[in-house]
């Protein structure tokens, strides 16, 4: 199982998070979030970065905008966090993570066919584009999504306390965490430490 890290904004927790373990780093580039960071930091904060990957969150931008940011910031993937068509998603140029809202009429078949690297599973919350820290309805949508071939990342709400309840529900290829690693709006050291100590019991 691998474990993406996500609303990075500070050189200090993308270096913990990639020595606790983060296959994946992701940086919001979505203004409406109060985790938005500016291309410009991701850039500088890049260069800390060794292992893990970097992932570029975005919600409906223009997609000129996507290839360049992708570009300038040297991002392994971008994750489409919108309403992005399939014709949109093949004109990014780095191999591309597509999130659905769980709740937001989201189908597995549609996920399945859609030309992404990846599937990310987060919870549906009128209003918000994600990154709400909310948990949904993981048994049935464990069922929904048995179905998918392509890799599934979950996230919504996950922490060291429910991990498990994750995994024995959808047995994903990765999780998806950021704000139960956060104290007072920032990434904690401990709390990301604390949460891989737990994530090694399915860590292969």
């Amino acid at each position: 199982m691998i474990v993406k890290i996500c609303g990075m904004r500070t050189e200090e927790a993308a270096r913990a998070a990639e020595a606790a373990g983060a296959d994946l780093l992701g940086f919001i580039f979505y203004q409406g979030s109060h985790r938005y960071v500016a291309p410009e930091t991701v850039k500088q904060i890049s260069t800390q970065v060794r292992r893990s990957k970097r992932v570029g969150v975005f919600v409906d931008a223009p997609l000129a905008e996507v290839n360049e940011i992708a570009e300038f910031c040297s991002l392994d993937y971008v994750q489409l966090h919108g309403h992005e068509d399939a014709a949109y998603a093949r004109q990014v140029a780095r191999p591309v993570i597509k999130a659905y809202r769980y709740g937001d009429n989201f189908l597995a078949e549609e996920a399945e066919h859609y030309p992404a690297e990846m599937i990310l599973l987060d919870s549906f919350v009128q209003g918000a584009a994600g990154g709400t820290g909310k948990t949904f309805a993981w048994q049935e949508a464990s069922r929904e999504t048995a179905s998918l071939s392509k890799p599934l990342l979950v996230a919504g709400g996950i922490s060291e306390h429910n991990l498990s309840q994750v995994v024995e529900a959808f047995h994903p290829y990765g999780v998806d965490v950021s704000g139960s690693l956060e104290e007072q709006g920032e990434k904690s050291v401990s709390l990301i430490e604390a949460f891989f100590k737990e994530a090694e019991r399915w860590r292969s």
